[in-house]
């Protein structure tokens, strides 16, 4: 007995990162709320946090902007996703014993494989000066998450980032340039605190060519990294065998761990590839916005759905 107690009590303090992460991306949550949406869960209002927590999430992922108040930014006025509600959703999940992967877009906006606009600030400075403000601005706002006690435990250097960041400069056309800058985001993460677990994201869950080229030319400049993030949605990325395919090829190939860090159909299935990936290198999944969007696990009045469920058997 004295042995199964010992068991569990390491079974239970384990790092998250050594367990199978089960995430999700749900930084749409202070808008639904200041819209007045609530959530419900057996017909029990609780936080969504907590809700999925219930039902075995260990994971939140946040996206960061730059200035999304600008006119032309994400949340105009508002400002959501900016470094002020980040801290606040910081907060939230690290108080329900949740870890958090941070996801800058190095944006005003959206960013994307169609589109890596530089921040409105950001517009007119050199290569050299985009290096010095990317590294600046990433330690800001890691510092000011270590002065609260939420510093995040992953953080992505860009978002979809397969055609580059701050285009034309990082644009993945020029290589060397794509490089040195995400080369100063990973410095400015390690300089706050060397232990943050730091991913590369590529949209490109089943292209596998497209996938190696990238990876090939960052590791032939030297780019150090702890995790390959792949984006699957399967109007654009294809099968759930393309993507099985792809990232068996990349664990074999390349030395980091792979994480589906968005996705949102095809629970089972894709959680059941990653979680079988070889040399027990697939960290885990972070569904992406199931609060609100595409196969969302509440519906439009915040009650959970079917959908949810089937998390409880992951």
């Amino acid at each position: 007995m004295k042995r199964l107690i010992t068991f569990f009590a390491v079974l239970f303090t384990l790092p998250v990162s050594a367990q199978h992460i089960l995430g999700a991306d749900i930084s749409f949550l202070p808008e639904l709320e200041a819209r007045g949406m609530h959530f419900y869960d057996k017909g029990k209002e609780k936080d969504a946090i907590a809700i999925l927590k219930d039902h075995g999430f260990n994971y939140i992922r946040l996206r960061i902007f730059n200035n999304p108040a600008e006119a032309n930014g994400y949340s105009p006025v508002k400002g959501f996703c900016d470094l002020s509600h980040t801290l606040q959703m910081a907060l939230r999940v690290k108080k329900a014993g949740m870890k958090f992967l941070l996801d800058f877009h190095y944006s005003d906006f959206w960013a994307d494989p169609g589109k890596q606009y530089k921040p409105c600030a950001w517009e007119d400075l050199s290569v050299d000066q985009l290096d010095t403000v990317l590294y600046n601005y990433t330690f800001k706002v890691l510092e000011a998450l270590k002065q609260q006690g939420t510093l995040p435990d992953m953080v992505q250097i860009g978002n979809e980032i397969n055609h580059g960041l701050l285009w034309p400069d990082g644009n993945s056309r020029h290589p060397d340039t794509l490089a040195r800058l995400l080369a100063a985001g990973v410095r400015a993460v390690k300089a706050v605190d060397s232990h943050i677990v730091i991913m590369m994201h590529l949209a490109l869950g089943g292209q596998n060519a497209e996938s190696r080229w990238w990876l090939d030319n960052m590791q032939a400049r030297g780019l150090k990294f702890d995790v390959i993030g792949l984006s699957y949605y399967p109007q654009w990325h294809g099968s759930v065998e393309d993507l099985k395919n792809n990232m068996t090829d990349l664990v074999t190939r390349y030395q980091q761990d792979l994480c589906l860090v968005e996705y949102s159909e095809c629970k089972r299935e894709v959680n059941e590839v990653v979680a079988h990936l070889p040399g027990n290198k697939g960290l885990g999944t972070f569904i992406w916005e199931p609060l609100n969007t595409w196969e969302a696990v509440f519906d439009k009045e915040g009650r959970s759905n079917s959908l949810l469920e089937i998390y409880d058997g992951l």
